[in-house]
């Protein structure tokens, strides 16, 4: 949905999607709207419940010309990628993983929650790179829940997971204007989200929030694109919890093909026919393969 008004751009109800072992809410691309700053790729997904001998089980599959952004708010997934790490990734930390001219890693639980169960609830973020810094070498960076910058008062929970908003500044090590805060607010609590980022959006994750000036309630599941340079107070309703992204715009289109993602759609087609031949290195201790998936079944996306 397109509105015109001085606050509120976009509404964009996310499209869910089936990954084997439960659904994901993908906000980011959609139809409506590519990327918002250098953000292009935005899944939500839980809670959900895994019983004894069940678990998430994402096995090895490449990425280039991004960073991933790994953030849980519930549970925990065991971390490996074919440079060598290997990290447990807790509910209030993050992993960073900057893919550069490529890299493999797979997503799985750990052996204790396998073997008693347990919930899990999180988000995976993806930041195109710029130009620049599309080829350059992996990498891969953790953030315990103590080394993330934090905002408290009035009502107001914040925890800065990448880029500066409100004076803080996250130790991630990202390459381009950003922003991507989990924000926390209190019944009848009033927040500004700062105009310093050209392009800025907030994701509901639960309760109800109203920008004021704008008519209505935006709840759960709901991506709130938000004009350029307006004024953007919040309130919640009730407890409400909300994810902020946003940044510069990158230079120029990004292409967009599976986990690939890039300035040059020649360097697209070169990753994919690399993974169908083998050539991406191996994960130590993850020797599961996917197949490049049928064309037909994966399309080309644009910036607009």
């Amino acid at each position: 949905m397109t509105l015109h008004t001085d606050t509120v751009e976009q509404i964009i109800l996310p499209n869910v999607r089936d990954i084997g072992e439960f659904d994901v809410r993908r906000a980011l691309p959609s139809a409506q709207r590519r990327m918002v700053g250098p953000f292009i790729f935005l899944d939500s997904f839980g809670p959900v419940i895994f019983g004894p001998g069940d678990g998430l089980d994402t096995p090895p599959h490449p990425h280039i010309g991004l960073s991933t952004i790994s953030y849980l708010l519930q549970g925990e997934m065991l971390h490996r990628d074919s440079a060598g790490h290997v990290q447990l990734l807790r509910a209030g930390e993050i992993n960073l993983m900057t893919a550069g001219r490529g890299i493999v890693h797979s997503e799985r639980s750990s052996d204790p929650v396998r073997a008693s169960g347990g919930g899990l609830t999180g988000f995976q973020a993806w930041v195109a790179l710029p130009e620049s810094h599309e080829e350059t070498e992996p990498g891969f960076q953790h953030l315990p829940a103590e080394r993330i910058p934090h905002l408290e008062g009035d009502g107001v929970s914040l925890n800065l997971l990448a880029g500066s908003l409100d004076g803080l500044t996250s130790p991630t090590r990202t390459v381009s204007d950003l922003f991507y805060a989990d924000l926390q607010l209190q019944p009848g609590t009033r927040y500004r989200l700062s105009a310093e980022h050209v392009e800025r959006a907030l994701y509901v994750v639960g309760g109800e929030v109203e920008v004021i000036g704008q008519a209505g309630r935006f709840g759960a599941d709901r991506l709130v694109v938000l004009r350029p340079g307006s004024e953007v107070v919040l309130r919640a309703v009730g407890p409400a919890r909300l994810m902020l992204l946003g940044g510069e715009p990158l230079e120029g289109r990004r292409h967009i093909y599976w986990n690939f993602v890039s300035s040059r759609p020649e360097r697209i087609r070169q990753a994919a026919e690399d993974w169908r031949a083998r050539r991406f290195p191996d994960v130590p201790g993850d020797d599961d393969f996917v197949p490049l998936p049928d064309d037909s079944h994966v399309r080309w996306r644009f910036k607009a």
